[in-house]
């Protein structure tokens, strides 16, 4: 099948010299790229980030995070 796609400058140029070095076509370097990417089995989900934790344990927040008002306010104050 026939098809146009763009490219970065700096990828094609890449691509067309590993084509060149290995005496092969751009097309089949471009088609093993793609199949390289279709291929691959998807990981484990991340584990997500532990944020870092201040403040004395049992003290209520400064700001309910879920009240924007209140956030926005907060925020726009150096009394913090």
């Amino acid at each position: 099948m026939r098809t146009t796609i763009n490219l970065p400058e700096a990828l094609a140029e890449a691509a067309k010299a590993k084509a060149v070095a290995e005496g092969r076509t751009f097309t089949s370097v471009v088609e093993e790229g793609l199949r390289t990417v279709l291929d691959a089995r998807p990981g484990p989900p991340a584990t997500p980030a532990r944020l870092p934790v201040s403040g004395r344990p049992g003290t209520r927040p400064l700001v309910d995070l879920e009240d924007r008002d209140a956030l926005w306010e907060a925020l726009d104050t150096d009394a913090l």
